[in-house]
């Protein structure tokens, strides 16, 4: 799953979560669903967090990027 999905999904559990009417069982059931795409969109945002934390300025001031894990 995307970084995309997991948010979208987290904002339909969230907009879920909010309604007056959902029973104790199903709000747990999402609560533990969403904890798991906040996982998901978390390593993701880390990941790229690293990725961008390689990019390096050279001497001319030009940019480039050194390959995660290279």
């Amino acid at each position: 799953m995307t970084f995309e999905q997991s948010l979208s999904r987290l904002e339909e559990i969230v907009h879920d979560l909010e309604r007056s009417d959902l029973d104790l069982d199903r709000a747990l059931a999402l609560f533990e669903e969403g904890i798991g795409h906040l996982r998901v969109a978390g390593q993701s945002l880390r990941q790229v967090d690293a990725r961008v934390q390689q990019l390096v300025e050279a001497a001319d001031g030009t940019f480039s990027v050194t390959e995660f894990g290279a």
